[in-house]
C-alpha cells in the first residue's frame, strides 16, 4: 500500500493524515488497513514502539465509527498513563474533521469524578488503563455491552506489570462479538494465551521478526568491574556532550542514588520512578521532552509509555531480569528512521546474559572498550570547537569590546589564545581524567567456564532463597523485586534469577547478605501474612519438584 488513498477511508480522515504529513503508511499500518479494507476479523500486530501503531488501529476504527451513535463503539486499553493520553491525543487529531466524535480517557491518579463526568457525554471510543477502567465498570459508570473494537496496545508490556486480572475483568463485561486488535512488541507466552482464550481466529500481522529489536539501532555492551560501574556510566555520557538518554536501573533505590551522583557532578539529569507523586512525574517527564533535562534516570515500569522521540542513546546501567524487556528499552531510541545507540554496562559474571538477549533480539551486541581519558578529551574538545567555529558574533555588539581585548591579549598570537580558553573551558575535565585508569575489565574464564557448563553459575555469585509469596499473591517478578528493595537495609544488592510458582519463590540474591536478608524478612507482613526467608536447599527444592510432579500424574 503506497497510498492512504488505497485504503477506502472517509474523506475526513484522509483530510487530518494530509494534515499531519502523513501520505504514506508504515508498514505495520499498511498491513492493518490493507486487511480491514476488506473483512474485519481478529487481529495480533507485532511491531517496535515508534512504528505508528497508534494510526494503525484508530484509522480503522474512526473510518467504521457512525457520529450518531452514542454507544462506546471502541476501548482502547494502554499499560500507562502517558501512554494513554498519548493515544487520546493521536485519535483527537485523526477524528479532527468528524464531526461529533468524542474520546475520552480515563487513568488512575486523576479525578475519578470528572471523567465519569466526560462519559456522560457519550464519547464513541474510551481510551484507558486497566486499573481505571474496571473501577469505573464496577461502579456501573462504563458500560462496554455494545463495544465493537477492543485494542490491547503493548498487551506483553501490561501482562508484564501485572494486569492479566484486570484484563479477565474488562473482558468479561464486553459483548462476544467484537474486534479485537492485540498490539504488541514481543511475543511471550502470555500473549498466546490471551489470544487463544479471547481472540477468533486471528490474523497475525508481523514487521520484521518476532521480539526483533529495531533495525537502526546499534547495541554494544562495555565491560567492568563493579566498583567501576558508576564511572563507567560517567565516560560512556562524556563521550558524548550531546547526548539525551534514559539510563535504566533495576530499582527505585538505585535511580535515586545514580541521578543524585550525576547532578553533583555536573549533569543535566532527573530521576523517573515510582516514588514520584503523578504532579512530580509529571514535571519531570515535561523538562525531559523540553531537553531541560538531558539524561533520566528510571526504572523500566516507571518508564512505560514514554512517547519522547529524538533519543540518542539507551544506557542499561543495570539489565532487566527478562529478556523482552531490553527490547523495551532499546526500542525507544532509533525511531523515525534515525540512528539510535544501546549501550550495556556489566560485569565479568553477566557476560551470559549477553548471549541471551542476543538470541532473542536477532542481533549482535558487540563488545566495546569503555573509552580512555584521551578518547573523552577528544571528543569534548572537537564538540567545543565545533560549537565555537559556529558562534555568530554579529548577533551581539562586541565592537566596543574589542579595545578592551586587543590591551588584554595584543601580545599573544592565535595559538596562545586558542591553547588558553581552551585550559580554561576544560580545566575541570583535564583535572578528573589526569589520574584516571583503564575501567575495562576481562572476562572470567577458567573455572568460571568451567562451572558454567556444570550448571553451577548460581552457586558462584548467589545465594539462593525460598520466599513464602508466589503468583497467586498477585506478584510479578518486577513487583517482587520492589518488594525485596523496599525490605532490604542494604540497597544495592544485586538479584540474580527469580523463579516463581504458585503459592512460593526462589529468588536469588547476591552472596553475602546473608544474615542481613534473613533478618530483614524475620518480623515482616504483607497483607496481614508474615513474610519467611529462608535459605534455600537442594533437598527441599528437588522435594518440591517431585511433588509437582507427582501432582502432573495424578
Amino acid at each position: 500500500m503506497e497510498s492512504f488513498k488505497e485504503a477506502h477511508l472517509k474523506p475526513e480522515i484522509l483530510q487530518a493524515l494530509d494534515d499531519l504529513h502523513f501520505h504514506k503508511p508504515t508498514p505495520i499500518q499498511a498491513k492493518v488497513l490493507a486487511q480491514f479494507k476488506d473483512e474485519l476479523c481478529d487481529c495480533i500486530a507485532l511491531a517496535q514502539t515508534g512504528t505508528g501503531k497508534t494510526a494503525a488501529f484508530s484509522i480503522p476504527i474512526l473510518n467504521t465509527l457512525n457520529p450518531w451513535d452514542h454507544d462506546i463503539h471502541a476501548l482502547v486499553l494502554s499499560p500507562t498513563r502517558e501512554l494513554a493520553l498519548q493515544i487520546s491525543n493521536d485519535i483527537y487529531d485523526l477524528s479532527k474533521y468528524q464531526e461529533d466524535i468524542e474520546n475520552v480517557v480515563v487513568y488512575g491518579g486523576a479525578s475519578i469524578s470528572e471523567q465519569i463526568k466526560a462519559l456522560k457525554d457519550h464519547p464513541q471510543i474510551v481510551v484507558g488503563t486497566p486499573g481505571r477502567t474496571k473501577d469505573l465498570i464496577n461502579r456501573k459508570k462504563l458500560d462496554l455491552s455494545h463495544v465493537k473494537w477492543l485494542v490491547l496496545d503493548e498487551a506483553d508490556e501490561m501482562l508484564s506489570m501485572g494486569f492479566k486480572d484486570d484484563l479477565d475483568y474488562i473482558l468479561s463485561h464486553m459483548p462476544e462479538e467484537r474486534n479485537v486488535l492485540l498490539f504488541s512488541a514481543t511475543l511471550p507466552p502470555e500473549i498466546r494465551k490471551i489470544s487463544n482464550k479471547y481472540l477468533k481466529d486471528p490474523l497475525e500481522l508481523t514487521v520484521g521478526k518476532k521480539n526483533e529489536g529495531a533495525k537502526n539501532v546499534t547495541h554494544r555492551y562495555y565491560l567492568t568491574d563493579r566498583s567501576n560501574r558508576f564511572r563507567a556510566l560517567k565516560r560512556l555520557l562524556d563521550e558524548s556532550p550531546n547526548i539525551y538518554s534514559i539510563v535504566f536501573c533495576r530499582t527505585r533505590a538505585e535511580t535515586t542514588d545514580v541521578a543524585a551522583k550525576l547532578s553533583r557532578e555536573g549533569y543535566n539529569a532527573d530521576v523517573l520512578n515510582g516514588d514520584l507523586t503523578q504532579s512530580q512525574r509529571d514535571l519531570v517527564m515535561n523538562k525531559f521532552r523540553d531537553k531541560q533535562v538531558e539524561i533520566l534516570v528510571a526504572t523500566d515500569v516507571a518508564a512505560r509509555g514514554l512517547d519522547v522521540n529524538n533519543l540518542t542513546h539507551v544506557i542499561n546501567y543495570r539489565l532487566p531480569d527478562e529478556r523482552e524487556a531490553y527490547i523495551h528499552r532499546s526500542g525507544r531510541t532509533g525511531r523515525a528512521g534515525k540512528e539510535g545507540l544501546s549501550y550495556i554496562i556489566i560485569e565479568p559474571g553477566e557476560i551470559r546474559k549477553i548471549k541471551y538477549i542476543e538470541q532473542i533480539l536477532g542481533k549482535e551486541i558487540k563488545k566495546t572498550p569503555i573509552p580512555s581519558s584521551q578518547e573523552i578529551i577528544k571528543a569534548k574538545l572537537n564538540n567545543y570547537l565545533n560549537r565555537l567555529e559556529s558562534a555568530n558574533p554579529e548577533e551581539h555588539n562586541l565592537d566596543e569590546f574589542m579595545p578592551v581585548l586587543e590591551e588584554k591579549f595584543g601580545q599573544l598570537n592565535i595559538n596562545e589564545i586558542l591553547l588558553k580558553v581552551i585550559s580554561l573551558e576544560f580545566d575541570r575535565t583535564f583535572e578528573y581524567y589526569k589520574q584516571a585508569g583503564d575501567l575495562n575489565a576481562s572476562p572470567r574464564k577458567s573455572r568460571r567456564d568451567e562451572h558454567s557448563r556444570k550448571g553451577r553459575k548460581a552457586e558462584l555469585n548467589y545465594t539462593r532463597y525460598f520466599l513464602n509469596i508466589g503468583t497467586r499473591d498477585k506478584y510479578q517478578k518486577r513487583s517482587l523485586i520492589d518488594l525485596v528493595n523496599k525490605i532490604l537495609p542494604a540497597k544495592n544488592v544485586d538479584i540474580g534469577n527469580i523463579e516463581m510458582l504458585k503459592s512460593y519463590s526462589f529468588i536469588e540474591l547476591e552472596k553475602g547478605y546473608e544474615d542481613m536478608a534473613i533478618k530483614a524478612f524475620k518480623n515482616t507482613n504483607m497483607k496481614g501474612r508474615r513474610l519467611s526467608l529462608e535459605i534455600a536447599q537442594k533437598e527441599k527444592s528437588k522435594k518440591r519438584k517431585h511433588k509437582r510432579k507427582g501432582k502432573k500424574r495424578r
